[in-house]
């Protein structure tokens, strides 16, 4: 919930802290109070795991939480303002997220040895999709909180945070033995710098760069690329030599393990792409054209998007508990089979839809994702030995942080290719036609369209944002500038280049979660699991078969 609430709250924080997201040289504190807890999570959940394994997950655990309380205070009592203000809120932000990769990177491996693998999918489907449903309540929490204070936005993990370090030190027990091990201090170096260094060049990849719409063309952005995949390239190598390795490139051996991820990483970057362009959708378009204000759009459309969190809490742990019976497989191919329908359906609605089209669509797409995650994370975590439960959770875990990361930089740079076509001309051509000078119309044109984009992300009317700090809306008519700025005019304008993007984007969302869905149905048959793992005896994978003990 806490890495999601920031999003939809970002409008009120920047505006207690006296500064302006969209204003030139501003727009990468907006990114990195976005993407710096993604970009954290993506990276360090492995190397945690790994130190889950070594020194006990429920040691590791316990800190995270500890740390997160912290931070949730720290960002809560943010005492500068303007950029200074943004860069407090973005590093006690990376902080945040350090706590929350302890939790993250160890949790699964925690239910996987308390619970027989005949309970294992049904413990882990309810932990997945609390997990999931809280990215969308916080959406809802933010919208709320912010209409009271920006502050609260913070202070609401407080309590939570607090009580969770307290209740998980007096409950939690060891109930694996830790083993005690070198750190791969080369590894954890070269996948830091690597996963990072890469995340980091995507997400600099959407920005405007020498008069392109986006910034793929920027050698700092290439070298990024480039320099962070070549350092996951000597990572492997690494990985593949030392004796106590942190990234157990071997369990990739294992096909439900292999498979399962595969199919997490592709539905994350897919799910990722839907929460986004829901609520530009949401925002920019379909609420101002109901009548709602641009003040008010972040609230309504966590509300409009219950359907998709009710499908992810009536699917998952029912999802779950029939894959301990059924296995794994059918249940989340399946849904991710429904995933890309629900994909397909958003991909035929026009722009201004009936609400109870959207409503069944979004329920359908958390159906099928409640189905998955809970069968694949059981699926995977029941395939490893115990012994890497740890370092197989952060590993899960990367995959999906990662996906959830690549998502923002894959979609979002398909939507500003989508209306950097058509948006510059349209937007000038309508605001000449209201009265708007011709060259204070095409200044406002030249924007980048990720600016647009973020101004309606934000709650933002872009049309005010634009003419309003020139004075140009004082130079025109009452009627032209209620015209301009009101419900109708943006909304309208965009909705055609918008439609133009989002089908771009729901078409390649669908093909990721049809291969994924075929990722899924090559992960192996299913054999009745038994508890052969708690009397000593060979481990199982999720599906039933024996695996390698020293994989």
């Amino acid at each position: 919930m806490d890495a999601s609430i920031v999003i939809i709250s970002l409008p009120a924080i920047f505006r207690g802290i006296g500064l302006d997201p969209l204003a030139a040289g501003n727009i990468g504190y907006l990114l990195w109070m976005i993407l710096g807890y993604l970009l954290v999570s993506a990276v360090l959940v492995v190397v945690l795991g790994r130190l889950g394994d070594m020194f006990g997950r429920v040691r590791i655990y316990n800190l995270g939480f500890l740390i997160f309380a912290g931070a949730s205070v720290a960002l809560s009592l943010d005492p500068f303002r303007a950029g200074a203000g943004a860069l407090w809120l973005i590093l006690w932000r990376i902080v945040q997220a350090f706590g929350g990769s302890m939790l993250t990177a160890n949790s699964a491996a925690i239910l996987t040895d308390a619970f027989p693998a005949r309970q294992r999918g049904m413990a882990l489907g309810i932990n997945q999709i609390t997990a999931l449903a809280g990215q969308f309540l916080g959406l809802l929490a933010g919208g709320l909180l912010a209409a009271v204070d920006w502050r609260a936005v913070f202070w609401v993990s407080v309590p939570v945070s607090v009580t969770g370090t307290v209740w998980s030190y007096l409950s939690l027990r060891e109930t694996a033995a830790g083993g005690r091990g070198r750190i791969d201090w080369l590894g954890n170096l070269t996948f830091a710098s690597g996963a990072g260094i890469l995340l980091a060049g995507i997400t600099y990849g959407i920005q405007p760069y020498g008069g392109h719409p986006t910034g793929w063309t920027n050698p700092w952005v290439l070298t990024g690329l480039f320099g962070g995949a070549f350092l996951l390239l000597v990572f492997c190598v690494v990985e593949s030599r030392v004796a106590e390795p942190m990234f157990q490139l071997s369990l990739f051996r294992v096909r439900a393990f292999a498979a399962g991820n595969l199919a997490a990483l592709l539905t994350a970057i897919a799910r990722g792409g839907l929460q986004f362009m829901l609520i530009i959708w949401l925002q920019g378009i379909w609420l101002p054209l109901h009548g709602y204000d641009f003040e008010d759009t972040p609230l309504w459309a966590g509300i409009f998007m219950l359907p998709l969190t009710v499908g992810f809490l009536v699917a998952g742990p029912v999802s779950g508990y029939l894959s301990d019976r059924f296995g794994a497989r059918v249940f989340s191919t399946a849904g991710l089979v429904l995933v890309a329908g629900s994909f397909l359906g958003l991909l035929a609605l026009p722009v201004n839809f009936h609400y109870g089209s959207f409503a069944a669509l979004l329920l359908l797409s958390g159906l099928g994702q409640g189905m998955f995650s809970s069968p694949n994370t059981s699926s995977i975590m029941g395939s490893v030995p115990a012994r890497y439960r740890g370092v197989a959770s952060g590993m899960r875990s990367t995959f999906q942080n990662s996906g959830t990361a690549l998502s923002i930089g894959v979609f979002f740079s398909l939507m500003v290719s989508g209306l950097a076509a058509t948006l510059p001309s349209m937007l000038s051509s309508g605001l000449q036609a209201h009265g708007v000078p011709a060259g204070t119309a095409h200044e406002a044109a030249s924007l980048p369209p990720v600016s647009t984009l973020f101004a309606t992300f934000l709650g933002d009317n872009p049309i005010g944002h634009l003419l309003g700090t020139g004075g140009t809306l004082d130079r025109l008519t009452a009627a032209q500038r209620a015209e301009l700025t009101g419900h109708g005019f943006f909304p309208e304008l965009v909705s055609g280049p918008f439609h133009h993007g989002l089908s771009i984007v729901f078409g390649v969302a669908a093909g990721m979660a049809l291969v994924a869905a075929l990722a899924s149905a090559l992960r192996g048959g299913h054999e009745r699991a038994d508890d052969d793992t708690r009397r000593g005896g060979p481990d199982r994978s999720a599906e039933g078969r024996p695996t390698r003990t020293t994989p």
